[in-house]
């Protein structure tokens, strides 16, 4: 797949494209319906199927103060839209400008950037344009003019609820991670890339694999046991996700921090995902590092024990 960040590099072969727009946050099962929905025009229409996404959640410049934590970074969110059969990302830049264009003339530079839009396919309650004064009637209307197909798909329901990437956060911050990964349609997974840590982990006998994680929502805090995937292999692993409260830190920060069972080696700007399999305890904070110590072999030997009961 392409991934692109000018309309005007897309060229499609034919000049035809077949666009689905959204953020995707997660790509879940509704945002699945609207990429396939434009591969399956675009094969019929004979055109590129093309997502049209955003770089950042729109509140992150509106309304910082509110910005939601991602469920994925953008590496993660293309590589999902990648796998619906979709040829061709156009990654927008969300920033000041962005937010002030409206929505009508949003769609009328798409058009004339792209060459010749076949069909747009969205959600049912998509919004976008200044003020999200832009809608699916609207798009209707724009493509009786302009003679492009506009399907705004209806949402998908689990459980009676309508499944969206607000839910989906609000049950990975709380540690349903089953049900996240329901409205997923696949196992949910925290990915980050391996970054330079303090060798704390190191220093107490358990090296870790600290993961970037800024600007995503995570599970509740404490130790987990978990597969680590790096590229093609797998790994088991306990997994800390909090604020280390032991160590005496004069900023606390969050950290996520991931000690690979029976692994030497270095991962250092690898991108490494991890599903979690269970949750060993919540995060505490102990009188010493030596008492620290002693619970992370506990808490090794209790991953190792749940790893034999799968």
């Amino acid at each position: 797949m392409r991934t692109l960040h000018d309309a005007r590099e897309v060229q499609p072969p034919n000049g035809r494209v077949c666009c689905a727009i959204g953020l995707f946050d997660g790509v879940h099962l509704g945002h699945q319906q609207v990429l396939r929905q434009a591969v399956s025009d675009a094969h019929q229409l004979e055109a590129t199927p093309l997502c049209v996404t955003f770089s950042q959640h729109p509140a992150a410049v509106l309304a910082p103060e509110h910005a939601p934590g991602l469920i994925q970074h953008l590496p993660q969110r293309l590589a999902a839209i990648e796998s619906l059969g979709i040829e061709a990302t156009l990654v927008l830049p969300f920033d000041e400008a962005m937010s002030q264009i409206p929505a009508e003339m949003f769609i009328q530079g798409l058009y004339v950037d792209l060459g010749r839009i076949q069909s747009i396919c969205v959600g049912a309650h998509f919004a976008f344009g200044h003020q999200r004064q832009g809608n699916v009637e609207l798009l209707q209307r724009l493509g009786q003019e302009m003679n492009f197909i506009v399907h705004g798909l209806a949402s998908i329901s689990l459980d009676d609820e309508t499944v969206s990437s607000t839910r989906i956060r609000q049950a990975i911050e709380t540690g349903q991670l089953d049900a996240a990964g329901q409205m997923l349609g696949r196992e949910y997974a925290l990915t980050g890339e391996v970054i330079q840590g303090d060798q704390r982990g190191r220093e107490l006998g358990y090296p870790t694999a600290n993961l970037e994680v800024d600007g995503l929502c995570l599970p509740p805090n404490g130790v987990y046991a978990a597969h680590a995937q790096v590229g093609e292999t797998t790994h088991r692993a306990a997994v800390n996700i909090g604020l280390r409260p032991t160590i005496a830190d004069a900023e606390p920060s969050l950290h996520v921090e991931a000690h690979l069972l029976d692994f030497e080696g270095d991962l250092y700007g690898q991108p490494l995902a991890l599903t979690f399999v269970g949750k060993l305890r919540d995060e505490t904070k102990f009188d010493s590092l030596d008492t620290l110590k002693t619970q992370i072999e506990k808490d090794l030997v209790s991953a190792r024990y749940l790893f034999t009961q799968l």
